[in-house]
This record gives structure tokens, sequence and C-alpha cells, in this order.
């Protein structure tokens, strides 16, 4: 007794199909699973028997061997339970095969027979060429998202064998899911006497610049970045799309609508580990922090403590966009195209610079300055100093620019970029860069001299007449040259961190 069922299993953020077979044989009974399960996969046979015993099923008394085709995939978690049952009670003829013949099966099997939610439905689903797909009640939505099929949603094995069987019908679709209206950002209002501050971050967004603020504890360098993502513009669908797989494969909650459509932000601690921030495992490979962030904001707070190996991971996935995380069987890739904001002290006591007495000795502040490679530090395209504000300036200066009168800037500057065929002006490369950041005869002396002088690479060149381009994008001035004034602006904007430390 033969019986195949299609379900999927999950690599990295992709989904991969899987074709459940279950041949009932003669023999002791026994219940084998093959083709590369890993641990959790193996404890399906504990989860099915008992499963069929709190739902009054038979289970089979001999030998039971399940095979999970292609037996070269490595297959993870416990999303295959479900497809196990059914197979088995197809095997066994309890169910009519051509019930189950075109219908995948996805969910964890709970012991009292309950079906539950696994990590990546969204990403399950679309690698299914299934007309039809059984899913957890409480992911009916988020399968939903593909577009493709009927999707039906369960909570039970009892209501999975009562539909197939014909004894009843198949649950009804979930009614959509409350969406709360989302909570409003922090507005850049609140920022008093930060207008360099409120300036760069509104640079960054526009043209999707990464940026360094660096200043004493208290400046306001948190207050800014928590602010960034209210100034975004709201994600397109295929954005939205690739960043709910993400949160989806990763185990994220996921809104009330299940699509991730505000650009999202995330704030690792500084003690978080190399895998937790770039992605990995052993057998489950998550994705991390930066991938997270994908299409958003990696905030990286006190970017002087996180250690000096964990920083330089950012190096690789900042210039192409992807993480490859490589193991002995497989290699998963991750995207990974994020904003990213960092803040930190000029040195480990925080008074260092312009702005006081520095209490640390010239060895701590060696080896504070050194966790910041220079390679790393080169990819910032934005360098600023934010100062502690006024105190006529906290307490009687008026309130900011709103977010909003902001977030219509930005958009406007990621339109113009939209136009040139990338998301943003820091995506501009080559002939392309080349033809809409001409440098006048004024600009290229600027840059001339500091390229001269070791204080520019080449690299930083290009980044250098990005933020130029987007400079002019804000003023309004959408040519193809760029004068001296927006170069000198973009050079202002890019501080060498060098002249902070302290003599």
């Amino acid at each position: 007794m033969l019986a195949t069922v299609p379900s999927a299993t999950l690599l990295g953020i992709d989904g991969h199909a899987v074709s459940v077979e279950v041949h009932i044989g003669r023999g002791l009974p026994a219940f084998t699973v093959v083709g590369l399960p890993d641990a959790a996969c193996r404890e399906a046979r504990d989860r099915v028997r008992a499963a069929f015993a709190s739902t009054g099923l038979d289970f089979p008394k001999s030998r039971v061997t399940v095979n999970l085709a292609p037996s070269g995939l490595r297959k993870v978690g416990a999303g295959l339970d479900l497809a196990i049952a059914v197979a088995v009670l197809a095997a066994q003829g309890r169910v009519p095969a051509h019930a189950v013949a075109d219908c995948a099966f996805i969910g964890e099997l709970g012991l009292d027979g309950g079906v539950r939610t696994v990590p990546g439905v969204l990403s399950l689903v679309g690698a299914l060429p299934c007309d039809a797909v059984v899913v957890p009640a409480g992911s009916a939505i988020e399968a939903s998202l593909v577009g493709r099929g009927v999707v039906r949603g369960v909570s039970s094995l009892r209501e999975v064998v009562a539909a197939v069987d014909g004894s009843e019908p198949w649950p009804a679709p979930p009614p959509p899911g409350y969406v709360a209206a989302p909570v409003p950002p922090p507005d850049l209002a609140d920022v008093r006497g930060q207008p360099l501050g409120q300036w760069a971050v509104e640079v960054s967004a526009a043209g999707g610049h990464h940026l360094l603020m660096i200043g004493p504890p208290g400046s306001g360098k948190t207050m800014l970045a928590s602010r960034l993502p209210g100034i975004l513009p709201p994600l397109g669908r295929e954005q939205a799309m690739e960043t709910t797989r993400i949160h989806s494969a990763g185990g994220l909650p996921l809104p009330g609508g299940g699509l991730v459509t505000h650009p999202p932000f995330r704030a690792p601690h500084h003690s978080a580990s190399m895998v937790s921030l770039v992605g990995g495992g052993t057998s489950w490979i998550r994705p991390g922090e930066i991938s997270f962030a994908h299409n958003g904001c990696l905030f990286m707070d006190e970017m002087g403590e996180f250690p000096p190996a964990v920083l330089d991971t950012l190096r690789q996935p900042i210039e192409e966009g992807v993480v490859r995380v490589a193991r002995a069987r497989h290699t998963v890739t991750f995207p990974a195209r994020f904003l990213l904001v960092a803040a930190m002290n000029p040195c480990p006591c925080g008074d260092g610079g312009p702005w006081g007495s520095c209490r640390c000795s010239e060895g701590e502040r060696s080896r504070y300055s050194r966790r910041l490679s220079g390679p790393l530090l080169d990819r910032f395209d934005l360098r600023v100093v934010v100062s502690r504000p006024d105190v006529g300036e906290l307490l009687g200066a008026p309130p900011g620019v709103p977010s909003a009168v902001v977030a219509a800037r930005v958009a406007g500057a990621r339109a113009l970029a939209a136009e040139r065929g990338v998301r943003c002006n820091a995506e501009l490369d080559g002939a392309i860069l080349d033809r809409l950041a001409v440098l006048s005869p004024g600009a290229r002396a600027l840059v001339e001299h500091r390229l001269r002088s070791g204080r520019l690479s080449a690299r930083g060149l290009a980044r250098v007449k990005r933020v130029g381009r987007t400079l002019a994008d804000l003023a309004g001035e959408a040519g193809g040259v760029l004068d001296e004034r927006h170069i000198a602006l973009a050079l202002d904007l890019r501080t060498d961190v060098a002249l902070l430390e302290v003599a």
C-alpha cells in the first residue's frame, strides 16, 4: 500500500517542493522516516502517532516507511507532519487517494491532533505547483498572499479527515484579520536644536545613504535615528512580498493583513552575535538582523561597543545587498539591501572631541577607534558630528519640520531615482552615475584635493557623487552636472573621523 502527498520544506527563505511517500508493508510494527530529515522532522513519527490516537484514528500495526523526496534535499522543521499523517491515511485506505492527489498539506501536528503554524508558509506555498493547499488556520491569510490556487485553513486533523472523505465540507475561510491602525512613528518635529542631524537624516532617507552619527551621550543620535522610518516611503508590492517572506521564514510576527507594507526598523543590541546579525545556524538556517532589515533600516546604536569581527561582517552585504551563508551541504543566499544608520560616542567616556574633557587614556581611545575598520568607515556615505544642543534651543526653540513635510521631499527624490531605474541614488553605479553626476571644474578641484591627500578613496569618490546627486534632487536641480555647492556639502557631510580623536 503506497500513497504520495505533496508538501514543502524551507531552506533559508526559499520553499522547496517535497513529495511525502508512505509505504505500509508487512513486518514488525515500525515507523521509519528517510530522505535526509533533521531531528524535528524525524520526531514526526511520535507526533503523528499521538495525533492519530487523540483523533480516534487507528494507526497501522505494521511497518510504515516514509520517504521524503527528493532524498538529496535536507528537510527541516515540523511542517511535514500534516502531509505525513494524510499520506498514512491514504495508504491505509482510510481516505480516498484521488481526494489528495492534487492537494498539498503543510502544518505541524500537536499531540491532541491540532494543526499548528510553521515558519515560512508564504515561501512554502509559493513553491508548490498544486491547485489547492491545506495550511493551519492561523496561516491562511499569509498563504493567500501568494494569489495562486485554493487555500484551505484547518485547525485539527479531524477537520482534514472529515473534509477529505466527504463527510463534512472544508472549513469556511477565516474572515480577514483585524488590521489595527499603524502606530504613528515618532515625528521629526520633536527634535530641537539639531539642524545638521535632521538634514543628514533627510538626505540619508532620500538617497538611501548609510549614515554614521558621532556625538556625546544625550546629543540626540538615537532620537534622530528612531524618526527615520517615519520619512521613508511605504514599500511597493514586490518589496513588501520579499520583506514578508523574510520575516515569515525567520518566524517574526506579521501584521494583521499578513503583508509587511512599511519599511522595517531593526535595532540589534551591541551584544548580538555574528550569526544573529548575518544569519545562519545548523539545521535551520535562519535569516539574521541585516536580512530582517531588508528594504528598511538597520540601526546600530553604540556601534563602538560591537565586536570588530561582527562589524566587519557588514562590509560585503553593504556592497552586494545579499548575504551568502555557506555550509557543507548547501549555500543559502539572503537578501540584505538595507539602510545602515549607526550612532557612536567619540570615545569610551563620551566626552572626547570638542565637547569636553576626555577621561580616557590614550590606549583606551586607540582601542575604541580601532573597532571600526577603515574599510567599514569608508562605506558610510554620511558621517556627521552631532553636538549637544544648546539649553536655549531645548527650552525655547520652535518645533522642527514635521515628518510629513520631510517625507514628501524624500518621496520626490525617490521618484526621480525610480525614473533612472534604481530604487534610490545610493544604487547608481557605472555609466549611469557618470552621466548623472558630472563634476563641474570647481567640484572637480574639491575632490581632487581630497584624493591627492589620501582623505578620499575611489569608493569614497563614488559615494560623494551619489550624495551630491541626492542633494541636487532635493534642491530641485534635475540636471546631470554637480557644481561645487553640491560636492562641498557632500564632503562636509562626510566628516573625517580621524579629526575627532583627542590628542
